[in-house]
Protein backbone atom coordinates (compact mmCIF):
# COMPACT_ATOMS: atom_id res chain seq x y z
CA UNK A 1 0.00 0.00 0.00
CA UNK A 2 1.31 3.09 -1.46
CA UNK A 3 0.47 6.73 0.82
CA UNK A 4 -1.40 9.24 -1.98
CA UNK A 5 -1.71 13.20 -0.47
CA UNK A 6 -4.46 14.92 -2.84
CA UNK A 7 -4.80 18.47 -2.46
CA UNK A 8 -7.87 19.92 -2.71
CA UNK A 9 -9.04 16.36 -2.12
CA UNK A 10 -12.46 17.94 -0.45
CA UNK A 11 -13.85 19.41 -4.11
CA UNK A 12 -15.80 17.34 -7.08
CA UNK A 13 -12.43 16.88 -9.15
CA UNK A 14 -10.62 15.79 -5.98
CA UNK A 15 -13.17 13.64 -4.10
CA UNK A 16 -13.39 11.34 -7.39
CA UNK A 17 -9.61 11.37 -7.36
CA UNK A 18 -9.46 9.87 -3.74
CA UNK A 19 -11.97 7.44 -4.05
CA UNK A 20 -10.24 5.66 -7.34
CA UNK A 21 -6.84 5.80 -5.55
CA UNK A 22 -8.41 4.37 -2.38
CA UNK A 23 -9.60 1.62 -4.91
CA UNK A 24 -6.57 1.13 -6.56
CA UNK A 25 -5.66 0.20 -2.96
CA UNK A 26 -3.42 3.11 -1.86
CA UNK A 27 -3.89 5.14 1.59
CA UNK A 28 -5.30 8.49 0.86
CA UNK A 29 -4.32 11.70 2.70
CA UNK A 30 -7.69 13.70 1.53
CA UNK A 31 -6.44 17.51 1.84
CA UNK A 32 -8.69 20.49 2.47
CA UNK A 33 -8.59 24.26 3.50
CA UNK A 34 -12.32 25.24 4.08
CA UNK A 35 -14.30 22.52 2.84
CA UNK A 36 -13.40 20.44 6.10
CA UNK A 37 -16.89 18.94 6.51
CA UNK A 38 -16.67 17.60 2.99
CA UNK A 39 -12.69 15.91 3.55
CA UNK A 40 -14.26 14.15 6.65
CA UNK A 41 -17.21 12.93 4.58
CA UNK A 42 -14.96 11.32 2.27
CA UNK A 43 -12.59 9.44 4.33
CA UNK A 44 -15.42 8.29 5.83
CA UNK A 45 -16.33 6.87 2.47
CA UNK A 46 -13.14 5.58 1.44
CA UNK A 47 -13.11 3.49 4.91
CA UNK A 48 -16.96 2.03 4.53
CA UNK A 49 -15.87 0.95 1.11
CA UNK A 50 -12.72 -0.95 2.39
CA UNK A 51 -9.86 1.86 2.18
CA UNK A 52 -8.00 3.70 3.77
CA UNK A 53 -8.13 7.44 4.59
CA UNK A 54 -7.55 9.88 6.67
CA UNK A 55 -7.73 13.98 6.48
CA UNK A 56 -5.64 17.02 6.83
CA UNK A 57 -6.40 20.60 6.49
CA UNK A 58 -4.15 23.68 5.81
CA UNK A 59 -3.56 26.70 3.77
CA UNK A 60 -1.38 25.21 0.64
CA UNK A 61 -0.81 28.64 0.13
CA UNK A 62 0.82 29.36 3.39
CA UNK A 63 4.36 28.16 3.60
CA UNK A 64 4.34 27.86 7.27
CA UNK A 65 1.02 25.88 7.39
CA UNK A 66 2.26 23.06 4.50
CA UNK A 67 5.57 22.94 5.44
CA UNK A 68 4.50 22.31 9.02
CA UNK A 69 1.83 19.82 8.05
CA UNK A 70 4.25 18.33 5.44
CA UNK A 71 6.63 17.17 8.15
CA UNK A 72 3.94 16.08 10.70
CA UNK A 73 2.89 13.36 7.52
CA UNK A 74 6.54 12.23 7.03
CA UNK A 75 6.70 11.37 10.43
CA UNK A 76 4.57 8.65 9.86
CA UNK A 77 4.48 7.95 5.78
CA UNK A 78 6.46 8.47 3.40
CA UNK A 79 4.20 9.59 0.32
CA UNK A 80 5.02 7.79 -3.15
CA UNK A 81 2.05 9.82 -4.72
CA UNK A 82 1.23 13.33 -4.65
CA UNK A 83 -2.01 14.98 -6.76
CA UNK A 84 -1.74 18.63 -6.79
CA UNK A 85 -5.57 18.94 -7.55
CA UNK A 86 -6.01 22.43 -5.11
CA UNK A 87 -6.62 25.38 -7.00
CA UNK A 88 -9.03 28.68 -6.86
CA UNK A 89 -10.11 31.46 -9.99
CA UNK A 90 -11.30 34.62 -9.37
CA UNK A 91 -12.39 35.62 -13.16
CA UNK A 92 -12.54 39.10 -13.89
CA UNK A 93 -11.22 41.10 -16.95
CA UNK A 94 -7.22 42.36 -16.19
CA UNK A 95 -7.98 45.89 -16.50
CA UNK A 96 -10.10 45.72 -13.92
CA UNK A 97 -8.18 43.07 -11.49
CA UNK A 98 -7.07 43.87 -8.14
CA UNK A 99 -3.53 42.88 -6.90
CA UNK A 100 -5.04 40.63 -4.15
CA UNK A 101 -6.97 38.92 -7.46
CA UNK A 102 -3.55 38.35 -8.81
CA UNK A 103 -1.72 37.04 -6.26
CA UNK A 104 -3.98 34.63 -3.75
CA UNK A 105 -4.92 32.97 -7.06
CA UNK A 106 -1.10 32.43 -7.54
CA UNK A 107 -0.73 31.60 -3.73
CA UNK A 108 -2.94 28.58 -3.99
CA UNK A 109 -2.56 27.37 -7.26
CA UNK A 110 1.14 27.53 -7.98
CA UNK A 111 2.80 28.89 -4.89
CA UNK A 112 0.85 25.80 -3.21
CA UNK A 113 2.64 23.60 -5.54
CA UNK A 114 5.95 24.47 -4.61
CA UNK A 115 4.73 24.83 -0.57
CA UNK A 116 3.44 21.18 -0.83
CA UNK A 117 5.98 19.22 -2.99
CA UNK A 118 9.21 20.82 -2.45
CA UNK A 119 9.46 19.34 1.35
CA UNK A 120 8.20 15.67 0.14
CA UNK A 121 10.89 15.39 -2.61
CA UNK A 122 14.10 14.00 -0.59
CA UNK A 123 11.58 11.28 1.06
CA UNK A 124 10.15 10.30 -2.26
CA UNK A 125 13.53 10.08 -3.60
CA UNK A 126 15.01 7.37 -1.29
CA UNK A 127 12.43 4.06 -2.66
CA UNK A 128 13.42 5.07 -5.80
CA UNK A 129 9.80 5.04 -7.13
CA UNK A 130 7.12 8.42 -7.02
CA UNK A 131 4.30 10.36 -8.87
CA UNK A 132 3.57 13.68 -9.00
CA UNK A 133 0.08 14.79 -10.95
CA UNK A 134 -0.43 18.19 -11.00
CA UNK A 135 -4.05 19.33 -12.08
CA UNK A 136 -3.65 22.10 -14.53
CA UNK A 137 -6.23 23.25 -17.06
CA UNK A 138 -6.91 24.14 -20.61
CA UNK A 139 -6.63 27.72 -20.14
CA UNK A 140 -3.12 27.46 -19.32
CA UNK A 141 -2.61 26.33 -22.88
CA UNK A 142 -5.02 28.06 -25.18
CA UNK A 143 -5.74 31.29 -22.14
CA UNK A 144 -9.20 32.20 -21.30
CA UNK A 145 -10.73 35.83 -21.22
CA UNK A 146 -10.87 36.89 -17.55
CA UNK A 147 -8.62 34.18 -16.13
CA UNK A 148 -5.37 36.32 -16.88
CA UNK A 149 -4.26 35.33 -13.36
CA UNK A 150 -5.61 31.76 -13.50
CA UNK A 151 -4.00 30.92 -16.46
CA UNK A 152 -0.67 32.54 -15.47
CA UNK A 153 -0.49 29.84 -12.50
CA UNK A 154 -1.99 27.28 -14.39
CA UNK A 155 0.58 27.67 -17.34
CA UNK A 156 3.25 28.29 -14.29
CA UNK A 157 2.50 24.75 -13.34
CA UNK A 158 2.89 23.25 -16.38
CA UNK A 159 6.51 24.72 -16.42
CA UNK A 160 6.97 23.58 -12.78
CA UNK A 161 6.53 20.33 -13.67
CA UNK A 162 8.23 19.74 -17.30
CA UNK A 163 11.49 21.32 -15.16
CA UNK A 164 10.83 19.23 -11.65
CA UNK A 165 10.13 16.07 -14.23
CA UNK A 166 14.03 16.37 -15.45
CA UNK A 167 15.56 16.99 -11.69
CA UNK A 168 13.89 13.93 -10.40
CA UNK A 169 13.46 11.52 -13.36
CA UNK A 170 16.96 9.31 -12.55
CA UNK A 171 15.15 8.41 -8.69
CA UNK A 172 12.34 6.65 -10.76
CA UNK A 173 9.71 9.76 -9.57
CA UNK A 174 7.36 11.28 -13.15
CA UNK A 175 5.89 14.10 -12.88
CA UNK A 176 2.68 15.09 -15.34
CA UNK A 177 0.46 17.41 -15.35
CA UNK A 178 -3.09 16.36 -16.68
CA UNK A 179 -5.13 19.86 -18.11
CA UNK A 180 -9.02 19.49 -18.16
CA UNK A 181 -11.28 21.09 -20.13
CA UNK A 182 -14.50 21.86 -19.39
CA UNK A 183 -15.40 19.09 -16.50
CA UNK A 184 -19.08 18.65 -15.27
CA UNK A 185 -19.12 20.13 -11.86
CA UNK A 186 -21.54 22.21 -9.80
CA UNK A 187 -19.49 25.31 -10.33
CA UNK A 188 -18.91 24.53 -14.55
CA UNK A 189 -22.41 24.16 -14.64
CA UNK A 190 -23.21 27.57 -13.29
CA UNK A 191 -20.55 29.35 -16.02
CA UNK A 192 -21.16 27.28 -19.20
CA UNK A 193 -24.59 26.52 -20.95
CA UNK A 194 -25.46 23.40 -22.89
CA UNK A 195 -25.40 26.02 -26.27
CA UNK A 196 -21.67 27.40 -25.07
CA UNK A 197 -20.22 23.90 -24.67
CA UNK A 198 -21.35 22.85 -28.11
CA UNK A 199 -19.81 26.08 -29.68
CA UNK A 200 -16.40 25.51 -27.58
CA UNK A 201 -16.12 21.58 -27.60
CA UNK A 202 -15.67 19.65 -30.43
CA UNK A 203 -17.64 16.52 -28.88
CA UNK A 204 -20.07 18.83 -28.12
CA UNK A 205 -20.38 17.88 -24.34
CA UNK A 206 -18.20 18.41 -21.17
CA UNK A 207 -16.44 15.86 -18.89
CA UNK A 208 -16.81 14.36 -15.99
CA UNK A 209 -14.81 13.67 -12.92
CA UNK A 210 -14.01 9.99 -13.60
CA UNK A 211 -12.28 11.41 -17.09
CA UNK A 212 -9.95 12.77 -14.49
CA UNK A 213 -9.82 10.19 -11.59
CA UNK A 214 -8.98 7.59 -14.34
CA UNK A 215 -6.71 9.40 -15.49
CA UNK A 216 -4.81 10.13 -12.24
CA UNK A 217 -4.98 6.47 -11.39
CA UNK A 218 -3.16 5.59 -14.78
CA UNK A 219 -0.32 7.74 -14.31
CA UNK A 220 -0.10 6.87 -10.41
CA UNK A 221 0.54 2.92 -11.41
CA UNK A 222 3.35 1.19 -12.30
CA UNK A 223 2.19 1.32 -16.21
CA UNK A 224 2.94 4.73 -16.65
CA UNK A 225 6.67 4.48 -15.40
CA UNK A 226 7.77 5.73 -19.22
CA UNK A 227 5.50 9.37 -18.77
CA UNK A 228 6.76 12.04 -17.58
CA UNK A 229 7.55 15.87 -18.55
CA UNK A 230 3.99 15.92 -20.21
CA UNK A 231 1.01 18.38 -20.52
CA UNK A 232 -2.10 15.85 -20.92
CA UNK A 233 -5.36 17.32 -22.01
CA UNK A 234 -8.80 15.86 -21.43
CA UNK A 235 -10.71 18.69 -23.28
CA UNK A 236 -12.86 16.57 -25.69
CA UNK A 237 -10.83 18.37 -28.17
CA UNK A 238 -10.39 21.96 -27.53
CA UNK A 239 -6.94 22.18 -28.21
Amino acid sequence: MKTALVTGGSGEIGKAICLRLAQDGHHIIVHAHNNIDNAQKIVKEIITLGGSAEAIFFDIGNHWQATTQIKKILEKYCVQILIHNAGIHNDVPMAGMKKEQWSKVLDVTLNGFFNVTQPLLLAMMKPRWGRIIAIGSVAGIMGNRGQVNYAAAKSGLHGACKSLSHEVASRGITVNVIAPGIIATNMTNDQFSKTMIEQLVPMKRAGNVNDIASFVSFLSSDEASYITGQVLSINGGMA
